[in-house]
């Protein structure tokens, strides 16, 4: 078989078929589970740090600017999830468009949004648990909430100690694998309780702030360039659309459950443009009012909704907040942990990786084994390693599957012109381009440091591949003889 031979799509929908997970996700459910993957730390974090550094009060701009960068993906996302409703996202289209091997390189690449993006969630998940604890005088030993590779300061001290391990982010990992090994329905109910809490906290900084909002504070609105490029005026704006833009990775995992969605054709547009619009209107509205209430070269704090809330006679919202984010954690490596599962799903029922990954449970009809294996691989990397710099890693591997998703709707219009789209992209091939330009720059902007580890990470995938899963795909797929 040819490296770039693609997977006829009947092909694809028939072995779906043959081995179906279980459809029980409504269009609400999937609205909830993008909203649960997008708002999390990015939110109550990076909005201060990108407004004190790059753009002022206008950082609100740049959460427009990095929400449309997003939906030209989204839009994008939306034609192949209706066209190929199957799980395993931008895994499952790249086979249908540009062969095994670009598929493989999107596969692998997606485990450093979601395997790797979840265990760095999970260590931020333990920070802020301590931290709650500590506000209601509960004291967690600093050691066992540590990786053994990182020096720990004791609160209130200049002792550093050494980490043992983060007992905390282990936790987590376990608790969120076990709930999506009982089922989809079960994940996607807990998923949907957390997003009304953390949406409802949103909602009550949003609504209680407004009337603190001090108009002074937006002025100057762009501050004028310092003359470094990226530091305020225009170009700071554009820099911090691309901090922000950390703040919407996850919109994308809605599509890994497209096989286990109701109506796929109809709910899985909803579920990916629709969270991204909620969640596009939630961040401008919390960048306002954060920036009203405190002037923007104020914001460079660690919590910097804290900071607001203590400009404000709503000091009781504190702990509110911290459980939010905590929240707000949780249902990110809920929904990270998912999208992994089922992209290596489709990759081991395509026979690139072993069958224990499309493994189903008998009676739970959810890839259980897969979820183990990752339990353990996560909760690996949350307990004992020092990962926080990888969190760019996962922006650039998010990046450059959005890059490969709408170079795919190009070349799906040209080699499958006359297929059923129940979903539309519009204006192709403006929109797919639009899209590939502004993603490619936000990959640009990362840094050459990201390029290196992702290409280091794409070599390895490459030995994988050519070591054993191309061999394996030969072997069970050999060339006809003439």
């Amino acid at each position: 078989m040819s490296l770039f031979a693609t997977k006829p799509l009947d092909v694809i929908l028939a072995d779906a078929e043959h081995e179906s997970l279980k459809r029980s996700l409504t269009a609400p459910q999937l609205v909830a589970l993008g909203i649960g993957a997008i708002i999390g730390a990015g939110l109550f974090s990076l909005t201060g740090i990108a407004a004190a550094q790059d753009a002022g009060p206008a950082v609100v701009l740049s959460f427009v600017l990095a929400a449309i960068g997003c939906a030209f993906a989204g839009i994008c996302y939306s034609e192949f999830s209706t066209m190929i409703p199957i799980a395993g996202s931008a895994y499952t289209y790249a086979y249908a468009t540009m062969g095994e091997l670009m598929a493989w390189i999107i596969g692998w690449d997606l485990v450093l949004e979601y395997a790797v993006g979840a265990s760095t969630v999970a260590v931020s998940w333990s920070a802020y648990v301590i931290s709650f604890l500590k506000d209601f005088g509960i004291a967690f030993p600093a050691a066992f909430a540590a990786s053994p590779f990182e020096p720990v300061t004791l609160p209130g001290t200049t002792t550093v100690i050494q980490g043992i391990i983060n007992l905390p982010a282990l936790f987590i990992v376990i608790v969120i694998s076990g709930v999506l090994i009982i089922g989809i329905q079960e994940s996607a109910r807990l998923n949907s309780i957390i997003v009304v809490l953390k949406v409802a906290v949103v909602l009550i900084f949003i609504v209680l702030g407004w009337s603190y909002i001090n108009p002074k504070n937006y002025e100057p609105f762009i501050p004028p360039n310092t003359g470094v490029t990226g530091v305020f005026g225009w170009s700071g704006v554009l820099r911090a659309a691309g901090v922000v833009f950390f703040a919407f990775i996850g919109f994308d995992a809605v599509s890994t459950a497209a096989q286990e969605a109701k109506n796929p054709k109809k709910d899985m547009p909803i579920g990916i443009i629709g969270s991204l619009a909620v969640c596009t209107i939630l961040y401008v509205l919390f960048s306002h009012v954060l920036t009203g209430i405190v002037n923007y070269t104020e914001l460079k704090v660690a919590a910097p909704v804290a900071l607001a809330i203590d400009r404000t006679s709503y000091t009781w919202l504190r702990p509110a907040i911290k459980l939010a984010i905590i929240l707000g954690f949780t249902s990110v490596i809920l929904v990270m942990l998912l999208g992994q599962s089922r992209v290596f799903f489709s990759m081991s029922r395509d026979g690139l990786l072993p069958k224990v990954f499309s493994a189903i449970h008998p009676r739970f009809r959810t890839p259980w084994r897969s979820n183990l294996l990752f339990m353990v691989f996560t909760g690996a990397f949350a307990a004992f390693a020092p990962i926080s710099y990888l969190g760019e890693m996962t922006s650039i591997g998010t990046l450059f599957a959005f890059v490969l998703v709408c170079i795919g709707i190009i070349i799906m219009r040209r080699t499958h012109p006359d297929l059923p789209r129940p979903f539309k992209t519009p204006l192709v091939p403006l929109i797919p381009i639009l899209g590939i330009a502004f993603n490619v720059t936000m990959m640009y902007g990362l840094g050459w440091s990201n390029w290196a580890r992702l290409f280091i990470w794409m070599a390895i995938g490459m030995f994988v591949y050519f070591g054993y899963s191309r061999k394996r795909v030969t072997a069970a797929n050999p060339t006809p003889t003439q």
